[in-house]
């Protein structure tokens, strides 16, 4: 990695490990927590790491629907296994797995522009399939917790949903720049993105598999914190999990931290805290999440250590 690389690697490093520290010091007891993560239920936590498998398989689905959309053809047991290595890099490795899958996507044929953009606008269908999630369920709160605190919920979640309308919409005008500026690479590129937004997000068979894929991702993933939860012996229904989960997973996606470290646990604590679950339990579940999410990555490693072509350049995760 570069010196930039690996600054912005370490500045990541350096804010997850703050946040979890600060977190230590406030209410939240490393002991109690630790206990708790010894007496989870051994057949829920089998279940639950199962169902993260199947999250790594819906994740290179998603992302094949994308590349046949733009018409960069990917196998499907290739998008699966690149998604998967993918998955490694950033969970074990802290490292960009996108950035990885592109190089694999390149490397198996696609073009570097298809390759890219593949990957970008499958994320941006990702996020876009959990910010609905994420205003679509808020109202299961009402009832659960405070009146205005539930309204202002739903506000954020609607606006937040309205960027990421907005987020597309520009994509989908990058090519209105004049033509004498196509000298430019750059502005090349844009075009290209623009042109494949439009295959994506204005043709309604892609659209509603892509989305469809993504509302599947975030339930899924919600269905393992649930069970999770279970294991734990945490006092929570799985419409709290619907409600409360996508919006942690929202959080954690800001590109600050090591895989989420840090911000998800205080997003877990604060959320879970306003239907009266405990810091410790709630802190608890959040660090189980993280590291069965490493367990179900590991396997990504044996894939990618299988391939024959390892010259890979690295570069920090962006989320």
């Amino acid at each position: 990695m570069t010196r930039k690389q690996t600054l912005a690697l370490a500045l990541k490093i350096l804010v997850s490990a703050g946040l979890i520290v600060w977190l230590f010091e406030s209410n939240v007891e490393f002991a109690a927590i630790q206990d708790r993560l010894l007496q989870v239920s051994l057949p829920l936590l089998a279940a639950g790491f199962g169902v993260f498998l199947v999250q790594l398989l819906i994740g290179g689905v998603r992302w094949k629907v994308v590349t046949d959309a733009i018409g960069a053809r990917l196998a499907l047991g290739q998008a699966v296994r690149f998604f998967y290595i993918g998955a490694f890099f950033s969970q074990i490795l802290s490292v960009g797995g996108d950035a990885v899958r592109i190089y694999k996507a390149y490397r198996a044929g696609l073009g570097l522009g298809p390759a890219v953009n593949g990957v970008f606008l499958e994320r941006a269908g990702t996020i876009l399939a959990l910010l609905l999630i994420v205003a679509a369920t808020q109202p299961v709160l009402r009832g659960r917790i405070e009146v205005d605190l539930a309204a202002t919920m739903l506000l954020a979640a609607l606006l937040a949903l309205g960027a990421g309308i907005a987020g597309i919409v520009v994509l989908l005008q990058l090519d209105r720049m004049p033509v004498a500026l196509d000298r430019w690479r750059v502005v090349r590129g844009l075009r290209a993105v623009a042109g494949d937004t439009r295959r994506v997000f204005l043709a309604p068979g892609p659209l509603m598999r892509l989305l469809a894929c993504g509302v599947l991702t975030h339930l899924n993933l919600t269905f393992a914190v649930y069970l999770l939860a279970q294991g734990l012996a945490i006092e929570v229904s799985w419409f709290d999990c619907l409600a409360l989960v996508p919006p942690v997973i929202l959080i954690a996606t800001v590109p600050i931290t090591i895989g989420g470290w840090g911000l998800r646990e205080g997003a877990m604590i604060v959320l879970l805290g306003l239907i009266g679950v405990p810091e410790n339990d709630a802190g608890a579940l959040s660090i189980l999440t993280g590291l069965v999410g490493i367990a179900a990555a590991l396997p990504g490693g044996v894939l990618w250590l299988l391939d024959k072509d390892h010259r890979i350049v690295l570069a920090p995760n962006e989320g």
